[in-house]
């Protein structure tokens, strides 16, 4: 008897294992497997799983990587969704990231190597516990945010230097250059940009660091300091991918800073700097405005001036006042031009979930729903009493990191940019996906053909929702205030 049952019992796993072998077994949710859908840019079968990542705004959750895949599948529902469509497309992506400040490469030149290291390779890498930065804004001369003021070629009081004969880059040798030479060792592919907060003082109207505007007699003069800049940075193995004219030109009040209206940068483009570019052979794209979206027709005054517009490349932007739709206010009027987010604080000692929201929503999805081609949050890092700055420069400017001693914390922007800068590679492309006022989204395709779509519920209250991609819907969940960043 027993050599009978374990016969019968033998035949009965066999018979089950040729059915399962012959059709799709059940999933553990009592689902076929799905067929995978079909990109119809391609016609290559897309992987049916997605990976996610969530923040949630308590910190119980901080970029964690979720241990369950969601899987696409044809079940209808009554829940809100999320419709991702490649077959709409929008502009390329440059990358996301932050401004390497005098003050921020100070810190972190100032930690032991190894301690370094390890933070660079977090921060720029596309490592598995990277967050892959792959844009930086970084000061040509001092910004605010440096120990002390300085220009690159600095004058005893009455004299100047017209032929640049003074000009050195040496105040960022000790720590900036450094630090950016390590950063490229890692991600040689990085966008850097360059603005100024001054010209050199002898050079202005006033003679100081604080306000005042360029003189006309200087403008020849400013625009091979530019050309100065750029040729003495590649020698040094820095690639200067585009430049500002000016940080934040309605804003004379900082140190440094310096006033220049719409009609003397159009001048200063047209006139000096472009053509000074041009005979040069410089590539390095010009970046006008660099300030607030309450004043768009400060760029597309100068846009609408065929001589000036000729050299440049695209208008730049900060969210201190106005709304983000502004920059498709400018590519409406000038959609051949380019648009860029060039700075946006958190003001230390920050409201973690109040500042994941604003700025995930305003920027991270904003502007880039409103055709910029990059988002970068203000300083890299600040020690823990938000230093260096200069005297009378922002005091309470949190960094993405705060660095004492050698201890480096996370702070709310290094979350901001990394649900963006780890997974949208530069080349990526934004397409289209339908915005939901609870669930305010943008999606993307990378250079790879992987699809990231970024999430926030900006609602009280836990939402459950759909997306859909090529007819197929995987369902999912996210907390109040909660962001998550999909790929597949």
């Amino acid at each position: 008897m027993q050599t009978k049952f374990l016969k019968n019992t033998l035949i009965v796993l066999v018979l089950c294992f040729g059915f399962c072998t012959s059709y799709s077994c059940k999933s553990k949710e009592g689902n076929p497997d799905p067929v995978k859908p079909v990109d119809t840019n391609t016609n290559v079968p897309v992987k049916t799983d997605i990976s996610y990542w969530i923040t949630n705004p308590d910190k119980s959750l901080l970029i964690a990587k979720q241990s369950s895949a969601l899987l696409f599948n044809a079940t209808e529902n009554q829940n809100p969704t999320i419709t991702v469509d490649t077959t709409t497309t929008y502009q390329e992506m440059d990358g996301f990231g932050f401004t390497l400040t005098g003050g921020s490469a100070t810190l972190i030149n100032s930690l032991p190597e190894s301690t370094r290291n390890a933070l660079l390779n977090e921060l720029f890498s596309d490592g598995e516990n990277a967050i892959g930065i792959s844009y930086l804004r970084i000061s040509i001369g001092a910004s605010d945010l440096n120990a002390s003021v300085f220009s690159y070629d600095d004058m005893p009081a009455g004299q100047t230097d017209v032929n640049l004969e003074n000009f050195s880059l040496a105040p960022d040798k000790t720590d900036l250059i450094p630090v950016l030479k390590s950063i490229l060792l890692i991600n040689p592919k990085i966008k850097i940009l360059g603005s100024p907060w001054s010209p050199p003082v002898w050079m202005k109207t006033n003679g100081n660091t604080i306000g005042g505007s360029l003189l006309p007699a200087y403008y020849d003069a400013y625009a091979r300091y530019f050309v100065r800049y750029i040729t003495e940075m590649k020698s040094e193995g820095i690639p200067i991918d585009a430049i500002t004219i000016q940080n934040e030109p309605l804003n004379p009040h900082n140190n440094p800073s310096m006033l220049m209206l719409a009609t003397e940068q159009r001048d200063f483009i047209k006139k000096n700097l472009g053509p000074a570019f041009k005979d040069a052979g410089i590539k390095t794209k010009i970046i006008l405005y660099d300030h607030n979206c309450d004043v768009p027709q400060y760029a597309t005054s100068i846009l609408s001036d065929p001589e000036a517009a000729q050299y440049v490349d695209g208008s730049g932007f900060h969210l201190y006042a106005g709304d983000i739709s502004a920059l498709t206010t400018v590519h409406n009027a000038y959609p051949d031009k380019n648009l860029y987010f060039t700075e946006q604080w958190v003001g230390g000692p920050g409201n973690f979930s109040g500042d994941m929201k604003w700025h995930v929503q305003n920027l991270i999805i904003g502007a880039t729903r409103n055709w910029s081609r990059n988002v970068l949050e203000w300083n890299l890092a600040s020690d823990p009493g938000y230093y260096p700055h200069t005297p009378g420069g922002c005091s309470n400017c949190e960094g993405a990191i705060t660095i004492g001693g050698t201890t480096v914390t996370r702070n709310v922007s290094y979350y901001i940019i990394a649900h963006a800068s780890k997974f949208v590679t530069a080349g990526s492309v934004r397409i289209a996906s339908g915005n939901l006022t609870a669930l305010q989204n943008v999606a993307f395709k990378t250079p790879t053909g992987k699809k990231v779509l970024i999430v926030l519920n900006t609602s009280s209250n836990l939402q459950t929702f759909n997306i859909e991609f090529n007819g197929r819907m995987a369902q999912t969940s996210l907390n109040s205030g909660a962001v998550a960043t999909y790929v597949w």
